[in-house]
């Protein structure tokens, strides 16, 4: 019998517990969605076909990030290059209701889905970045090697939040954990970057000898012994005359023959009078930069003071977010993890912080925040960037300003029960929403052809679908399957249809609605929050969800929904 390690807690099988979120649609705001005119300042974006930048395309999400998530899961899987998220961390003061085994175990299990669909919206060579206090790391360490498999950790990052102890403490906390997994270990090597030498590092390149190839810094030319091959093993002489004879242990780092070659083309140092021990030349002009490591020091990447500071500039010294991470931090991650043009996401938002970071320097993002941040302080800092505010790592990258995002809420859950208590379409969806949220339950896109009004969405190139509250017999598929070519298949779906109308039609299938949906997902649950540490909320009002989807409607659809209640 085959046994694995793994991490168990309370409820973690108990089918009680098991989350089947909603994949709901999402509907802009546009009260808070903005726009910059013209085109990014700094040099690091390419355009697209239309003429607008791909900063357009950014999406901030308020709402549940559990269902925001799984909204997202159809149109983005297998397409973000980095994830970061700052989940609620687990502290004592977060669950004074609960004894410790629940703490961790409530904690776990609401953790768990999250990673889980955060993983499927992961690229091949995507990866993502938790940070994460001693309170629960090695609890997350053991179910993240659980959900993205143990291969795929890469590291445990130390970052240094704090300048000074806290004399309060019994041994002061002065850092913070960001773990890293990827999806495939083997296809992040391949595409994760070197980072840029900073001004200390390149101080150490110096030119003594006047190398035209300018500044350089040298390594040792040896090796060790046991991994040498039986030309590096050799008598070596300098160009001032003394004989080198290395001892067992060690061998030349190349052949007798490259050494020589290397010698010539002057990439050899043997010190100022020719006779040292001989280095190999790097060169800062070669230079592909400095391999990450795991320790990150607040003088390199910031720290809590730092990103307080630049929240107080932001938004006022009255208005100041818990727990923000320095721009310089997330910085680091995008330039080790992502390059301009991949896409960033980040399903604790918080303050905004690795959105702006993210278009500052050229990455597409998408946040998602449940809070009252996603409008007193998302949406804003985000209108600041695009209007090309200059603190954080602004000045470091060179940015001007542009670009926009979309503000989307959720929609309302599908289905609501009636006072029977039986599940129904909800009296909050209108023609188009109720369209777009089946095209999105069965797997299709939406996009109506503005010819055919019964081609809702599609999925590939032959397969469409079509929803619709009208009553469906034989007579009113005989008039779509005039239209319908005979390789092409329709999938529709109807509240009221006669029974057995698609038997004479093979490429038309009738399937009925609310019935189709029912055990796939929870709906009419719109909290799957952490129980850690959040705001209260104001509820955006169903009906403005409702106005905000019927304003975006154009001309087309609207044509064809008209064309449906005429039976046309």
């Amino acid at each position: 019998m085959n046994t694995r390690l793994e991490l168990t807690w309370l409820g973690k099988y108990d089918p009680e517990n098991k989350i089947s979120p909603e994949p709901r649609i999402l509907i802009e705001n546009p009260a808070y969605s903005y726009r910059r005119e013209g085109t990014m300042d700094n040099g690091q974006l390419t355009m697209e076909d239309d003429g607008n930048p791909p900063l357009y395309d950014n999406l901030l999400i308020h709402g549940d990030n559990l269902l925001a998530l799984k909204s997202l899961e159809q149109e983005y899987a297998g397409r973000v290059k980095c994830i970061y998220i700052d989940p609620p961390y687990n502290t004592g003061s977060a669950f004074e209701h609960y004894d410790d085994n629940l703490e961790h175990s409530t904690w776990l299990s609401l953790m768990k889905p999250r990673l889980e669909l955060l993983r499927n919206l992961l690229s091949e060579d995507g990866s993502i970045w938790i940070s994460i206090d001693d309170d629960e790391q090695a609890y997350l360490k053991v179910l993240c090697d659980e959900v993205f498999g143990r291969p795929n950790y890469i590291a445990s990052i130390v970052w240094q939040k704090r300048t000074s102890p806290d004399m309060r403490a019994v041994i002061s906390d002065g850092h913070d954990y960001i773990l890293v997994y990827a999806v495939n270990k083997d296809r992040f090597k391949e595409v994760i970057n070197r980072l840029p030498l900073n001004e200390e590092q390149a101080k150490s390149y110096k030119n003594p000898d006047n190398d035209p190839r300018g500044p350089w810094t040298s390594t040792d030319a040896t090796a060790q012994a046991g991994h040498g091959t039986k030309d590096q093993f050799y008598t070596l002489t300098t160009p001032a005359g003394r004989v080198i004879e290395l001892p067992n242990s060690l061998c030349w780092r190349f052949t007798k023959k490259r050494m020589e070659e290397e010698i010539a083309a002057g990439r050899i140092w043997f010190g100022k009078d020719g006779n040292g021990v001989p280095r190999k030349k790097t060169y800062l002009s070669e230079s592909q930069g400095v391999v990450p490591w795991s320790w990150w020091t607040n003088k390199e990447v910031g720290h809590n003071q730092e990103a307080k500071k630049e929240i107080i500039a932001l938004f006022g010294a009255t208005n100041v977010f818990d727990t923000p991470k320095p721009e310089r931090l997330i910085q680091r991650i995008l330039q080790i993890a992502t390059n301009p043009g991949d896409l960033v996401l980040d399903s604790f938002l918080g303050s905004g912080t690795t959105a702006a970071v993210a278009h500052k320097m050229g990455r597409r993002w998408i946040g998602v925040e449940l809070g009252d941040h996603a409008t007193t302080h998302c949406a804003p800092r985000l209108k600041k960037v695009i209007d090309g505010e200059q603190g954080g790592i602004s000045k470091a990258v060179g940015w001007k300003g542009g670009g926009g995002f979309r503000f989307c809420e959720l929609a309302p859950s599908l289905l609501q029960k009636d006072k029977f208590g039986r599940l129904v379409i909800s009296e909050h969806y209108n023609a188009q929403m109720l369209a777009a949220a089946m095209a999105k339950h069965e797997g299709y896109t939406y996009c109506p052809d503005p010819q055919y009004m019964w081609k809702q969405g599609a999925s590939g190139d032959k397969n469409y679908i079509f929803t619709t509250t009208q009553f469906i017999d034989a007579e009113y598929l005989g008039y779509i399957t005039g239209e319908l070519p005979e390789d092409e298949y329709l999938l529709i779906c109807a509240e009221d249809f006669a029974p057995g109308c698609d038997r004479d039609f093979p490429n038309i299938t009738v399937r009925p609605i609310p019935k189709i949906l029912l055990g796939r997902c929870e709906f009419g649950r719109d909290n799957y929050d952490l129980n850690v540490i959040l705001q209260d909320e104001d509820e955006w009002e169903d009906e403005d969800i409702v106005n905000a989807a019927s304003s975006q409607c154009d001309a087309n659809e609207e044509e064809g929904i008209q064309n449906e209640k005429n039976g046309q």
